[in-house]
């Protein structure tokens, strides 16, 4: 399908690794101009390079937990070029920050890691996607509908990042600019594998999870996210707004009974 995104310039932080990469590959198979926006210039310049000969793309490096790189960074893109037509704030990390072994310096530096920055962006790009009508699209977490434990800062995070999904798309109505959220569950991604190989018997609880995931018994890949996201972005999905939409194989919402059958 063509989503008819061709030369629209989309912002994607966190867009060098995981999601982000999935999220930047299927916006430069659709004739976007994807601009990564991350800390890590070596990793930013080299999906550019993997993709220049697809489409225009352009990074920018952006320490986003520090409140004053937000705002540089949408100047950055102006200054390249002069509109944005759609937000996808994505970056973050589930830092383990819990309840009983956190404390207040490690909670509010999460947030900043988090959930902060979603609101810096789309508070710098909103006069750009006014002009553009654009889109904006939050990556969320599970973690605010289920828990998991041990991890109160990223599941206040991801809250807030459903919350302002919500109160966005209410507040920007006037404007037609559309934001929704796509909530991740289980979804392989080098920070997954990552964190998978610090368990003992890896191979194993790796197998276990995927045992309950309803949608064959299996992860859920980025290019799956980022073709929901790509949809979101997308004029195809021009009266949806509001919504949080579970890509997830099932995982949150599909009766637990499912796990029982043969």
């Amino acid at each position: 399908m063509d989503l008819q995104l061709r030369d629209k310039v989309i912002i994607v932080t966190g867009g060098a690794k995981g999601i982000g990469e999935g999220i930047v590959r299927v916006l430069a198979a659709e004739k976007a101009i994807p601009v990564i926006v991350g800390r890590n210039e070596i990793d930013n310049k080299k999906l550019c390079n993997d993709l220049s000969a697809e489409t225009e793309i352009f990074q920018i490096k952006a320490e986003l937990s520090n409140p004053e790189e937000n705002e540089k960074a949408i100047n950055e893109v102006i200054k390249k070029y002069g509109r944005i037509n759609g937000l996808v704030n994505n970056a973050g990390q589930n830092d383990g920050v819990g309840l009983e072994n956190g404390n207040y310096e490690k909670f509010m530096v999460s947030l900043h890691k988090n959930l902060i920055h979603y609101y810096l962006m789309a508070h710098f790009a909103l006069p750009y996607l006014k002009k553009s009508k654009g889109a904006i699209v939050n990556i969320t977490s599970k973690t605010a509908e289920t828990g998991q434990g041990n991890t109160s800062a990223y599941a206040a995070s991801n809250g807030g990042r459903n919350a302002f999904t919500r109160e966005w798309a209410v507040e920007l109505l006037p404007y037609q600019i559309r934001v929704n959220a796509i909530v991740v569950a289980e979804c392989w991604t080098p920070q997954y594998e990552k964190w998978i190989a610090t368990l003992p018997k890896a191979a194993e609880k790796l197998k276990e999870i995927e045992s309950r995931i309803p949608l064959g018994n299996r992860m859920t890949t980025a290019e799956e996210i980022a073709n929901m996201a790509a949809f979101l972005l997308s004029e195809k999905s021009s009266h949806t707004t509001g919504q949080l939409i579970h890509v997830d194989g099932g995982y949150v919402h599909l009766d637990r009974a499912l796990l029982m059958k043969e």
